[in-house]
């Protein structure tokens, strides 16, 4: 008779050897510590480890797919997107935007803060690739839901602003770009780090009037927007750190193109005291 009796093993799928727990069953997510590991990417980058930077996201990364954690998952692929954006690798930017695009969907993420924030990062992604009619339309995507929400991040907006600006330039769309640029100033006066994004956003305008008028059209115009960029870039209440001494290193070969030669050495060398001390 016991050879008729059903026993577990019949019935249960067998365990799985990695989780131990039977194939098909509901596995517990294992979220990811997100503060620490963005904490830990900012560590990274205050000393230019762009390698370690790599290394850091991609282990943690193969733990958030291992522990289901599709939102930690998110978040470490938008962060690659930055990351492979600014090292200059193109298709390891894109084979990420595409992952994340695919979270999005799955986790039924449309129409949210975390969607907007992905649309955005992509975009600018695009953007640095040339690749703008993409990332125009991204960006246009993530606009009305920043717009719309209450609960958006002055930083975050009016970076889609700026970023959008960009891709409105690349693409001809003068009038929309300084809109775009217009607004930026204004969010970022409320935004942390407002007066180093403004700074950008000044450096940004002058280029767009540039493109748009010529220097020898618009040549008060333009120095304007750069003087007043380099104020801002020397404000008092400004913290010297590691974010500061990027966006100096950043906005010096604008200034060394437009021939401030002496102000572009004293930002690099600025910021290069700055890595040096951290």
């Amino acid at each position: 008779m016991d050879d008729k009796i059903l026993k577990p093993e019949d019935y249960l799928e067998p365990n799985c050897p990695l989780c131990e727990k039977p194939y098909g069953a509901e596995a517990e997510i294992k979220p990811v510590p997100q503060q620490r590991i963005i904490e830990k990417m900012d560590e990274y980058m205050s000393h230019r480890d762009y390698a370690g930077a790599e290394r850091h996201l991609l282990y943690w990364l193969e733990e958030a797919r291992l522990g289901q954690d599709q939102r930690g998952e998110l978040m470490i692929r938008n962060e690659l997107v930055g990351h492979y954006r600014k090292t200059g690798q193109k298709q390891e930017a894109f084979a990420q935007a595409k992952e994340a695009l695919r979270l999005i969907q799955e986790m039924d993420y449309e129409g949210t803060i975390s969607s907007a924030t992905t649309y955005v990062n992509i975009a600018t992604a695009y953007n640095a690739f040339e690749e703008n009619e993409q990332a125009y339309a991204l960006f246009a995507k993530a606009l009305p839901v920043y717009e719309s929400s209450a609960n958006t991040r002055k930083d975050l907006l009016g970076g889609l602003y700026n970023n959008m600006a960009l891709t409105c330039v690349s693409l001809g769309r003068y009038e929309e770009a300084r809109t775009l640029y217009d607004k930026a100033l204004v969010i970022m006066e409320e935004a942390e780090h407002g007066k180093l994004e403004q700074a950008i956003t000044w450096l940004n305008i002058a280029d767009c009037i540039t493109l748009q008028k010529g220097m020898d059209n618009a040549e008060n115009e333009i120095y304007a927007c750069l003087d007043t960029a380099e104020s801002l870039l020397k404000d008092e209440s400004l913290e010297h750190n590691g974010y500061y001494a990027f966006v100096l290193e950043k906005c010096a070969p604008v200034f060394s193109y437009y021939g401030y030669f002496l102000l572009a050495d004293e930002l690099k060398e600025k910021a290069e005291t700055i890595y040096a001390g951290s």
